[in-house]
């Protein structure tokens, strides 16, 4: 514990800046949220950064916000399951548009508590799952309470004892349990859960990304 908390005080205030920056998403137009959207529906199996450079791409030329996904998947090309992703981003543009527009942050801040909203687009958006959905809430600003569970996170829940071993895989049930123990760990280590998983990640990186 004693190193985790040296590690922690050692990058606890770019932690704090990145995830302040966070929380100045949901200021920015629709635009731009639905855009973390897309960065996450990306995510799966396939490298952050290469994931977040395809969506600037994307923006930059505006297909995400018009394009088929035809359009779409050859901007993808760094991201696993191209064909897949690209078909739920614009799945996901459809759900979120309204009289022609996107139209995402009512919708989300009409949901209520960040659980809530996790468990709606879980059951809205295809492609999410509640890692994916917890990511997404968390670069937007409301990742207090979740956690976003990738084999960074769990490797490290795995060296700390929080778990036993490595799951195979990750039934909803078996996510939440998870989520609930690494929430006690990081209250017993001191350190608030968001600012863990940032950390967690950090680790495994070498930087604190998104």
């Amino acid at each position: 514990m004693d190193e985790l908390n040296a590690k922690y005080e050692s990058r606890k205030s770019d932690i704090k800046r990145r995830l302040a920056e966070f929380r100045t998403v949901m200021k920015e137009p629709d635009e731009r949220v639905f855009a973390e959207l897309a960065f996450c529906l990306c995510t799966p199996q396939s490298k952050a950064t290469f994931c977040w450079r395809a969506v600037e791409s994307l923006v930059k030329n505006g297909l995400l916000y018009r394009g088929t996904s035809e359009q779409i998947k050859p901007f993808l090309n760094a991201v696993r399951f191209n064909d897949n992703k690209s078909r739920y981003i614009v799945a996901a543009r459809e759900t979120f548009t309204d009289e022609g527009g996107i139209s995402i942050k009512g919708k989300l801040l009409s949901l209520g508590r960040p659980v809530e909203m996790r468990d709606w687009l879980i059951e809205n958006v295809r492609g999410l799952g509640p890692k994916e959905a917890s990511h997404f809430l968390r670069n937007i600003g409301f990742g207090k309470d979740l956690a976003i569970l990738d084999s960074h996170i769990l490797k490290n829940l795995v060296r700390y004892g929080v778990i036993g071993e490595f799951p195979k895989s990750l039934t909803g049930r078996k996510y939440f349990e998870i989520e609930e123990k690494m929430k006690v760990f990081a209250g017993s280590a001191g350190i608030p859960f968001d600012e863990l998983d940032l950390l967690f990640w950090s680790e495994e990186t070498g930087m604190i990304f998104k």
